[in-house]
This record gives structure tokens, sequence and C-alpha cells, in this order.
């Protein structure tokens, strides 16, 4: 098994494909990463060599910011609006959607599970 910026990648899936199991690695990047360092998009993880693995290891510390630190980069990024208390930040603080979607319906993954309001009929 292939351990890159910290995550094993699955080994029988194709390299493009595994690579997007790394946080902040997406299709577009996966194959700009192998298309630079001149790997088969067809070949497997299994079938790399460790030279190779260690290039793509390589490519992605030098080039990427990925799974701690992109983590911790967003984390501070909201933690920022918070403490400025602007519009954003207040909505992050209150758990409430964040970019101008409504809340009256839906909203419920930002909001939680409904919780019923006693007495209240129509």
């Amino acid at each position: 098994m292939a351990r890159i910026a910290g995550v094993n990648i699955p080994t029988n899936k194709r390299v493009e494909v595994a690579l997007t199991y790394i946080h902040g690695i997406g299709r577009t990047t996966a194959k700009d990463i192998i298309a630079k360092l001149g790997i088969a998009p067809e070949r497997r993880v299994q079938e790399l060599t460790d030279q190779e693995v260690v290039h793509i290891r390589e490519a992605i510390d030098r080039d990427h910011t990925v799974e701690g630190d992109l983590r911790r980069e967003t984390a501070m990024n909201i933690k920022r609006l918070m403490d400025l208390a602007c519009y954003r930040g207040l909505r992050h603080r209150k758990g409430l959607p964040v970019r101008g979607q409504r809340t009256h319906t839906n909203a419920r993954t930002r909001k939680g599970k409904a919780k019923p309001i006693a007495g209240k009929k129509k």
C-alpha cells in the first residue's frame, strides 16, 4: 500500500482515482500531477515502481497544500472571520448557512436536526 501525504492510497485503483483520496487533490489536480510526471492514467497503484511513488510524493509536497496543512489553513480562515465578527463570521459562529441560502425551510445540514417547538400549531 502506497503512503502519500500521510494517507494510505488504495492499491487496486487507477492512479488518477487513488490520488483523490488525499484531502486537497481532486480529479483535475490528480490528472495534472500524473501528466506532468508522465505516468499513464490507466495504470494501477500496485503497478507503480517505488521510484514513481517517490516522484508523486515529491510533486505533491512541492506544488500543493494538502491534508493537515490545508485543513489548518481552512480552519484559520474561518477563525479569522469569526474573530472579525463580520457577517460571514457571525453565520459560522451561529452554525447557519454562510453563502446567502434561505433558512426558513431547508438548511438542515448546517442547522442540524429539527427541534420541535412546544405548543406551536397552525
